[in-house]
C-alpha cells in the first residue's frame, strides 16, 4: 500500500470510507448478537426477584454498560483511522 501522504485525496477517501464501513459492520454484529441472543439467555436461569425475572434485569443493565463501550470504541478507533488516512479534523475542539 502506498504511503497516505502521496495518495490523492479520493483515494484517501476511499480507504477511509472502506474503514468506516468495516468498523461500523463489525460493532453492528456484536450489537445485534448482544441484543437479539443475549435477550433470551437468562430466561433459562428461572430465578426471580420481587420486581420480575433476575436474568432480564441483569442482562439489561449489562447491555447498557455494552452500548457505552460500544460508542467508546467507535469513537477511538475512529480518530484512529482518521489519523492514518490523513483525514483528521483540524479545528480547535470547543471549550
Amino acid at each position: 500500500m502506498a504511503s497516505t501522504r502521496t495518495m490523492d485525496v479520493s483515494q484517501r477517501r476511499q480507504g477511509h470510507w472502506r474503514d468506516n464501513r468495516r468498523l461500523t459492520g463489525l460493532l453492528l454484529l456484536v450489537w445485534a448478537v448482544a441484543t437479539v441472543v443475549v435477550v433470551y439467555w437468562p430466561q433459562d436461569w428461572g430465578a426471580t426477584a420481587w420486581w420480575g425475572p433476575l436474568g432480564f434485569w441483569l442482562t439489561a443493565q449489562g447491555l447498557l454498560l455494552l452500548y457505552w463501550v460500544l460508542v467508546a470504541l467507535y469513537d477511538w478507533r475512529m480518530n484512529t483511522i482518521d489519523r492514518r488516512w490523513g483525514l483528521e479534523d483540524t479545528e480547535a475542539p470547543l471549550d
